[in-house]
């Protein structure tokens, strides 16, 4: 699974019949942009789950569907910042808590 952040909706009307009409957003992962289908109807600016592979695959409703990349969940708090402390080794850092305000 991977934490992406929603940058916005991709529009493609003329797709391939397997597409269906499942919604599309561009996601940033890392330093990437990846197109990713929406599960779950992500806004530009959420961070969100997204499951790769046949994961993907299944999630955006058939192992024959052609995507490789799937938003499962949209995360209801995350700071990247802090998230990076903790990858770098500072263990008061908690990316799960919001940042500023009471809390």
């Amino acid at each position: 699974m991977l934490i992406c952040k929603v940058l916005k909706p991709l529009v493609s009307t003329n797709r391939i019949a397997d597409f269906q009409h499942k919604h599309l957003q561009v996601v940033l992962d890392g330093s990437t942009q990846k197109v990713a289908v929406d599960a779950v109807g992500a806004i530009p600016g959420d961070w969100v789950i997204c499951v790769g592979s046949s994961a993907a695959r299944e999630a955006a409703g058939s192992k024959s569907y052609p995507s490789d990349l799937t938003i499962v969940g949209i995360i209801d708090h995350w700071d990247p910042d802090a998230a990076k402390e903790m990858a770098a080794g500072n263990p008061t850092a908690n990316p799960a808590k919001p940042s500023g305000g009471a809390g």
